[in-house]
């Protein structure tokens, strides 16, 4: 079976501090996905300290955002309420969280782990779906270490969203170069 990492959908990058376009579509879409093919889902977190580097007041380069246990850092209630195999929705078994070195920039979440310490790139199917925010940081970065790792990759372009279309196009442009199929 198949697996589809579904990146960071978490209400900071939909409706939050860093907010970003398609952030709704890109849920809606994803969820309609899995509610439609034989995948497992693998959900991946921001998940940061107050005392995240990469936050401004911290001298970086982002508004404070996925702080562990708030709201912001919740994946959207659609994955919980509205897809249908229970199995497929998040839990701490299938949910991977990353950046948790207050030091270290994790876009990917390839090394994130779940609840019993696995890593994710240690787990995944050698075909692997993606989707999820934002298309030109944590999505790409994901599927870069996915293929270096030797993995197949499909994008699903409806379930992205982005924060600059422009880089967004560039993003899809570079990874199709790179031999990413892409769906939808």
């Amino acid at each position: 079976m198949d697996d589809l990492i579904l990146v960071d959908c978490q209400h900071d990058f939909i409706d939050g501090t860093l907010a970003c376009a398609h952030g709704a579509e890109a849920v809606a879409a994803l969820v309609q996905f899995l509610n439609a093919h034989a995948v497992r889902a693998l959900y991946t977190s921001d998940w940061h300290s107050p005392a995240n580097q990469s936050f401004q007041m911290n001298g970086g380069i982002w508004p404070v955002h996925c702080v562990a246990g708030t709201r912001g850092a919740a994946l959207d209630e659609a994955f919980s309420r509205e897809v249908k195999d229970e199995a497929n929705r998040p839990c701490g078994k299938n949910l991977f969280l990353k950046g948790q070195d207050d030091v270290v920039e994790e876009y990917s979440a390839y090394n994130g782990r779940n609840d019993a310490g696995e890593r994710l790139g240690d787990i995944v199917s050698s075909h692997v779906y993606v989707g999820g925010i934002a298309s030109e940081y944590c999505v790409r970065e994901t599927v870069l270490a996915l293929l270096e790792a030797g993995h197949t990759v499909t994008v699903l372009t409806e379930g992205l969203a982005y924060v600059s279309k422009e880089d967004h196009e560039k993003n899809l442009a570079d990874l199709r170069e790179r031999g990413v199929s892409f769906l939808g």
